[in-house]
């Protein structure tokens, strides 16, 4: 975990050891004020003219300026340098992610990829930041502060053998019974974030069922929880506080007791008030700088839980991997063959999605498949732009096979046009790009005319240049649809798939939008996924399927003479529709 986030460092190295070299300057200076202090107290108890002790007196101010210089400087830099760590550790995640296939997501929820991203993220930002600065001040402090008081105090700074152990250990208690329960924590953030995902995204279902109130109560749940775990961690950090104090001050009763009785019965000889005051000082310091380790045991222990959720994202082998030095970079044609192709979303799996696939699809033909809800239809399309990898098998297009290709060169040869596909924040034009982002005008309207979305995009006030909001919640389900073919088409793709893509139009659009795909793009092999007959009807070839297999293959008069299940379907959906029409 630390070698992969340490790479994320990079370009920050100098602000960080410099953060290094000025804390240093800073813990020197600081233990060397109450040296000088009392020094100074000395000289003014022993009568000593004013010169000398304004000369000691701007010794001291000198001290104070450049110890917060040095202060300063290092908050300036690892500022500079912790932001500058968490953006490159920022980076590197959702480029990881970028690379990731359907397999790897699937083993990450989207809300504990946001999580690790943001909350993740800025914990260990705060603990880069503790380490460059407090991780090496209090240490140093400590080790420097025990050395002055020995040099100030002699066997006085005996106290301190007692009280350092003592309150080591109390601290060291207390961060271990807190840190079960920070840990917790981190996980049940993912339970959070998951409610506030799924409310925001589902809020018309939300409210279509008037469920505010279970969304609500759910959240509420889910927020209790994670409060009641920091309540009981932040109880037992409480603790801190006043195990602190009472070394303080036990520490400073002890020092002015003795200290005193040695002064006074010595007559200043062994002992000197300057002494004392130094004794003090350094007795603070001590036990603050303990008090701050402690604080950074905590963090850091808090923060190795989100380093390694993090780590786990870095460290993520991408399950699909693309030919060493000898990829193909250019799809021939949109031909497309399956060879005893069986796939399982997971070895351990017992069923597999698909069985026995044998299929060969010649480039520029219009393919329909139909079947059951779960038959496997979308993961069939899916193996084609290698969204996922075929268990066993081969999935061929343009005669090489896909585990051949540059990703990008394959992906960027088919376009997939999906039921439930995302439209991104920004105009209606700027969506249709991702097709082709160097588009004319005229080519986004031509494409959204063969989309039948022409027509609704000019109704706008603003037309092509009208804000679509995120996820398109300003457009209806048949708009964004449409939208969404318009996309896929301005990519001149080799092979289009529609993956049920025409649910929400009516038969009338969907017909226009078939008979444009035709015209528009003959030579592109096209793959409609369709819970309609009509929708596929014309099809040049039509794939039944069920349980993960194709049961039959042919033309609309072919398959109603030899396939029972599209036979049956057909009938039914051509009396209900005679039913609708008489009605």
């Amino acid at each position: 975990m630390l070698k992969k986030l340490g790479k994320c460092v990079r370009e920050y190295k100098t602000p960080a050891l410099l953060t290094l070299l000025f804390i240093v300057g800073e813990a020197v200076i600081e233990a060397l004020i109450p040296f000088t202090t009392a020094r100074l107290v000395n000289e003014i108890k022993a009568g000593v003219d004013l010169a000398e002790v304004a000369h000691l007196g701007v010794i001291l101010i000198g001290m104070a300026l450049v110890s917060l210089a040095c202060g300063g400087l290092a908050g300036f830099t690892s500022a500079r340098a912790a932001t500058g760590f968490a953006k490159n550790v920022r980076h590197d995640v959702f480029h990881k992610v970028q690379e990731f296939s359907f397999e790897n997501i699937d083993r990450f929820s989207s809300s504990s990829l946001v999580t690790r991203m943001t909350t993740d993220i800025n914990n260990v930002q705060m603990a880069f930041m503790m380490l460059i600065r407090i991780a090496v001040r209090s240490p140093l402090m400590l080790i420097f502060s025990v050395i002055m008081a020995y040099r100030m105090g002699g066997t006085l700074a005996t106290s301190f053998a007692v009280i350092i152990p003592v309150l080591a250990f109390g601290l060291f208690l207390v961060g271990k019974k807190a840190m079960p329960a920070f840990r917790a924590v981190f996980r049940k953030y993912d339970r959070l974030n998951e409610s506030i995902e799924e409310n925001v995204r589902a809020m018309r279902v939300v409210k279509g069922f008037a469920r505010e109130e279970y969304e609500k109560a759910k959240f509420a749940r889910a927020s209790d929880d994670i409060r009641d775990d920091f309540t009981r961690a932040e109880r037992i950090v409480a603790l801190n506080m006043p195990l602190m104090q009472l070394c303080i001050y036990g520490n400073m009763v002890f020092v002015l007791l003795f200290g005193s009785r040695l002064v006074i019965s010595s007559q200043g000889r062994l002992l000197e008030v300057g002494q004392i005051s130094a004794m003090i000082t350094y007795g603070m310091q001590i036990l603050i700088s303990l008090m701050m380790l402690s604080m950074i045991y905590v963090m850091l222990t808090m923060s190795a839980e989100s380093g390694k959720r993090i780590a786990e994202v870095l460290e993520e082998v991408p399950a699909l991997r693309e030919p060493d030095g000898s990829a193909v970079t250019e799809v021939k044609d949109g031909s497309i063959d399956f060879s005893d192709v069986r796939f399982k979303y997971s070895a351990k799996s017992e069923r597999y999605a698909l069985d026995d696939i044998d299929l060969h699809i010649s480039s520029g033909m219009t393919v329909g498949i139909l079947g059951g809800t779960g038959v496997g239809k979308s993961t069939l399309v899916q193996l084609i732009p290698r969204l996922y990898d075929a268990t066993e098998g081969t999935v061929r297009v343009g005669g090489v096979d896909v585990r051949d290709y540059d990703l990008k060169a394959l992906r960027d040869a088919v376009a997939m046009v999906l039921q439930k596909n995302e439209l991104f924040s920004g105009t209606i034009a700027e969506n249709l790009r991702w097709g082709d982002p160097n588009a004319t005008d005229e080519a986004l309207a031509e494409a959204c005319r063969l989309a039948q979305a022409d027509e609704f995009i000019r109704s706008f006030p603003h037309g092509y240049d009208t804000r679509i909001e995120q996820g398109g919640t300003n457009v209806s389900g048949g708009q964004k649809q449409r939208l969404c073919i318009a996309r896929a088409l301005l990519k001149k793709p080799k092979i289009l798939i529609l993956d049920d893509s025409t649910s929400a139009v009516d038969t009338r659009t969907d017909a226009l939008i078939r008979q444009g795909l035709r015209d528009y793009i003959p030579e592109t092999t096209k793959l409609i996924i369709a819970q309609r007959v009509a929708s596929v009807e014309d099809a040049d070839l039509i794939l039944v399927m069920d349980g993960g297999r194709i049961v039959g293959a042919g033309t609309h008069a072919e398959l109603m003479a030899s396939s029972a299940i599209y036979r049956e379907t057909y009938e039914q959906q051509t009396k209900s529709k005679a039913k609708g029409g008489e009605e």
